[in-house]
């Protein structure tokens, strides 16, 4: 049965419970201004407040918190799974048949016909008048995106009996990537309410630019990104309000250095009058919780990829866009036990090979 506090802890507002980190929550008093500290500790909660502090009790904050946890953890995961042949592609009726083959050079492709829909389909799906194998092309993008340069890719696919040029290579690329990126972004990834952002430089057409990059701070899900001229005077705006409308909401905590322009697109986009607001932390440690060492490690991921790549050909390049993918959807990360940041935001990929689910997927997905 639960007793009062509970029942007032589950009545606070969840716009008055910021999330700092998986530890630490503040919360805003419901009768008076003060701002209590909820810090977990090898003996359970602690909370700032007189009810916890002189009784000794579980105060209706540390309740509000445990609820909030909770719903979080309730959040209804997204599971994109590979693609079968047992039913149809577009309909799902069971009522499907063979339809012939289809002759490619690397081998034959079983077509299917629904009797319901009546519709052909094959599970060469989202690979249709390619001349090379599935297989053979995902492959080439995960030695791409783990680390290998386009040539090196096209002489590895040559041990597969895969003549291709590194230029082909890249067209993959640009032509899955851009599929991908198409369906994933109808997709709302369940991220924390503490953001972290951060710049690094790289080099396009031999001219330094400047990535700008949003992280979650929890699940290290890279929210958006942004190519830019300048380190300081330039004007990111569009890098936050992105942020806002990929994850459909803003943060509670933003976490960057102390650079102007970062305090002047937080003042755009994130700055409100009416509560919750969102809370800019401008002054980075080296120690402590208030460094930016997880956004340093996804700056030195891109820039481990930006020395094979010797720099990029173009502002738009989708090289960028297809190592955000890799890194969110596509690689375990070990601070991640081995999960990938989509997993932690309630959106899993199933599958020995992911980026041929991904890729069927988008194909089904488009309109």
């Amino acid at each position: 049965m639960e007793n009062i506090r509970e029942t007032k802890g589950k009545a606070i507002p969840q716009n008055d419970i910021t999330r700092m980190d998986e530890t630490h929550y503040q919360i805003k008093s419901q009768t008076s201004d003060k701002i209590y500290n909820v810090i977990a500790t090898e003996k359970g909660w602690f909370c700032e407040c007189p009810d916890h502090i002189f009784r000794h009790v579980c105060c209706k904050h540390i309740h509000a918190v445990e609820f909030s946890i909770k719903l979080r953890e309730q959040v209804k995961n997204v599971v994109i799974q590979p693609i079968t042949t047992d039913s149809c592609l577009f309909c799902k009726s069971k009522k499907i048949k063979k339809f012939g083959k289809r002759h490619n050079k690397y081998g034959d492709i079983q077509r299917f016909v629904c009797s319901d829909c009546k519709r052909t389909f094959s599970i060469n799906l989202g690979f249709e008048k390619m001349k090379h194998d599935p297989k053979g092309i995902t492959t080439a993008m995960q030695l791409y995106f783990s680390g290998e340069s386009l040539r090196n890719v096209a002489k590895s696919l040559r041990l597969l009996g895969m003549e291709v040029t590194h230029q082909t290579v890249y067209n993959w690329i640009k032509k899955y990537v851009g599929l991908m990126q198409e369906h994933l972004d109808k997709l709302t990834p369940q991220v924390s309410d503490t953001w972290r952002s951060d710049e690094l430089f790289l080099k396009v057409k031999g001219n330094t630019k400047y990535l700008y990059a949003l992280m979650d701070d929890e699940t290290r899900f890279w929210i958006a990104q942004q190519v830019a001229d300048t380190k300081y005077k330039e004007d990111i705006q569009q890098l936050f309000r992105e942020g806002k409308r990929v994850a459909q909401k803003k943060p509670l905590v933003l976490i960057t250095d102390g650079a102007k322009n970062f305090h002047q697109a937080y003042m755009k986009e994130f700055r409100t009058i009416q509560n919750p607001r969102t809370k800019h932390i401008r002054h980075i440690h080296f120690k402590g919780d208030k460094n930016n060492n997880k956004m340093e490690r996804l700056n030195g991921e891109i820039r481990d990829r930006e020395k094979v790549m010797r720099g990029l050909k173009k502002m738009d390049s989708p090289i960028l866009t297809g190592y955000q993918l890799f890194h969110n959807y596509i690689r375990g990360h070990q601070g991640l036990d081995g999960k990938t940041p989509s997993q932690l935001c309630g959106i899993e990929v199933k599958g020995e090979n992911k980026w041929i689910t991904l890729i069927q997927n988008a194909k089904i997905g488009k309109p």
